[in-house]
C-alpha cells in the first residue's frame, strides 16, 4: 500500500471516527433533558392511547436529535471499513461512554464551594435555587439507565453492521439507501426497546405495556429521521468518493464487502 492511499484511509478513518465519537458520547451526556416535540414545532400534543392505559405524546430525550447523526456515520464507515471498522469504534466509544458516567459520578460527590453556591443562589427572578442540587440532578444517571444505555448501543451496532453487510451481498455497491435503511430499521427496533426495558424494567418499576408504548414512540422517531436524512448519505459518499478519488474508493468499499477492510 503506497503512503499516499494509506494516509487518505487514516485520515478518513480519524475524522469518521471523531464524528461519530463526539455525537454518541454528547448524546449520553444530553439524553438525561426530555422535550416535547409537538410543543417545540408549534403543535398540540397528539395524546395517542397505548394498550388503553398510558396516554403518550412525541416526548424524547435531547439525545434523540443528534443521534442520526451516529446512524448516518456508522453506515459510511460500514460502507469503506466494513464490520472491523464499524466494530473498532463501537466498542471504543462504549468505554468513553463509561469513562464519562464514572467521572460524572466522581465529580457529583465533590463538596461544592460555599462562594459558588452563594453567587448561583437565585435566579433572574429571585427565587432560591440550589446549583449543586440542580448539577447532580442533570447529569447523575442511575445504574439502570447506564447499563441499558451502553448494552442498546453496542447490541445495535452489531445488529446494524451485520444487517448493513448482508444487504450489500444483494445489492452490491448499488441500492445504498436500502442497506441504509434496512439495517437502520432492524437495528433501531432492537435498540429502543433494549434501552428502556434494562433502565426502567429490569432496574425500575416500569410495567412491560409502558415500555411498549414507549419504544414505539422512539422508535418511529428514529426511523422517520434516518429516512428523511437518507440523502445525506448520498452527499456524504459524494464527498469521500472525491477526497479519496474513484479507483481508492471502490477498492475500498470492495475490501469492506469482502471483511478485508484495512484498520
Amino acid at each position: 500500500m503506497n503512503e499516499a492511499k494509506h494516509s487518505r484511509k487514516t485520515n478518513l478513518f480519524i475524522i469518521l471516527g471523531s464524528i461519530f465519537l463526539t455525537n454518541a458520547i454528547l448524546a449520553e451526556v444530553i439524553g438525561v433533558k426530555i422535550f416535547s416535540a409537538e410543543k417545540t414545532l408549534g403543535f398540540t400534543p397528539v395524546n395517542w392511547n397505548f394498550f388503553g392505559e398510558y396516554i403518550l405524546d412525541f416526548n424524547l430525550t435531547a439525545g434523540a436529535v443528534i443521534w442520526p447523526v451516529v446512524f448516518i456515520t456508522t453506515d459510511i464507515i460500514n460502507e469503506y471499513f466494513g464490520k472491523k471498522g464499524v466494530r473498532k469504534i463501537s466498542f471504543i466509544t462504549a468505554g468513553l461512554i463509561a469513562y464519562v458516567f464514572l467521572v460524572i459520578s466522581l465529580v457529583t460527590v465533590l463538596v461544592p464551594a460555599d462562594f459558588w453556591l452563594d453567587v448561583n443562589a437565585t435566579t433572574p427572578d429571585g427565587e432560591s435555587f440550589n446549583i449543586s442540587y440542580a448539577f447532580n440532578t442533570i447529569f447523575r444517571q442511575g445504574l439502570g439507565i447506564i447499563l441499558g444505555s451502553l448494552t442498546a448501543f453496542l447490541l445495535g451496532q452489531l445488529i446494524d453492521v451485520y444487517v448493513f453487510q448482508k444487504l450489500r451481498a444483494i445489492t452490491g455497491e448499488k441500492m445504498i439507501w436500502l442497506r441504509a435503511t434496512g439495517s437502520t430499521f432492524v437495528s433501531q427496533f432492537i435498540d429502543s426497546f433494549v434501552v428502556l426495558g434494562i433502565a426502567f424494567y429490569v432496574f425500575g418499576n416500569w410495567e412491560l405495556s409502558q415500555v411498549l408504548a414507549v419504544g414505539i414512540i422512539n422508535y418511529i422517531y428514529k426511523f422517520t429521521v434516518a429516512i428523511a436524512l437518507t440523502p445525506l448519505l448520498y452527499v456524504g459518499h459524494n464527498i469521500i468518493d472525491r477526497y479519496l478519488g474513484k479507483d481508492l474508493a471502490s477498492e475500498m468499499m470492495e475490501e469492506a464487502s469482502e471483511d478485508k477492510a484495512f484498520i
